[in-house]
């Protein structure tokens, strides 16, 4: 999937300030194409997977009272919707068996585009291969200076998982490698100054 084509997504939520306010969020976040539907009754949901079959269902785990997430796959096992649960209180870990992914609320922005990017294999546009983002750099930075994904994670407050899509996507970008590599690039393009990585070349 290309970033330009569309991703729908559809939001099942009974609280009309979550459901809202995540659909805003989602509509904001770069280089996604994203449409979104609001789902906030169980005849709603049946509605939107029989008539819009959306690319990926963020789903209350606790929808409607408690949602049976293996009956409502395979009512729609052909659409390959993918299923994301939406956290907004403490859930019991076997609830959230069979979904595809999770958020909540707490989940930064970087993380929501990631964990969508990641679950629709979106391939970013090849005018952008050689320019890194404000992240990428910053992450680039920290890589050269010899931090684990862990200590780069709670330096810059995203997650683990996060930190290693964009490490993807620099080597990617880059077509770079090796870290003596990304160190040297990192140095030419005064991302970092030689005396934080002299010691590791």
């Amino acid at each position: 999937m290309k970033s330009q084509d569309v991703i729908n997504i559809a939001v099942a939520e009974t609280s009309m300030i979550v459901r809202t306010g995540l659909i805003s969020v989602l509509k904001h976040l770069p280089d996604l194409n994203i449409q979104t539907l609001e789902v906030s009754s169980i005849d709603g949901l049946h509605l939107c997977m029989e008539s819009h079959k959306p690319d990926i269902l963020i789903i209350n785990p606790m929808f409607d009272g408690w949602i049976n997430l293996e009956e409502l796959k395979q009512k729609y096992e052909a659409h390959e919707t993918k299923f994301i649960s939406l956290i907004c209180s403490v859930v019991d870990s076997n609830v959230l068996k069979g979904y595809d992914d999770s958020i909540n609320l707490f989940d930064n922005i970087e993380s929501l585009s990631s964990k969508i990017s990641l679950m629709m294999n979106v391939e970013e546009d090849d005018e952008d291969t050689d320019s890194l983002s404000q992240r990428e750099k910053e992450i680039l930075g920290c890589v050269v200076r010899g931090m684990t994904n862990k200590e780069i994670a709670e330096k810059l407050y995203i997650s683990v998982h996060t930190v290693i899509t964009h490490r993807r996507n620099l080597t990617r970008k880059l077509q770079i490698h090796s870290a003596a590599g990304l160190t040297i690039y990192a140095i030419v393009n005064k991302l970092v100054d030689i005396s934080e990585v002299k010691m590791k070349l």
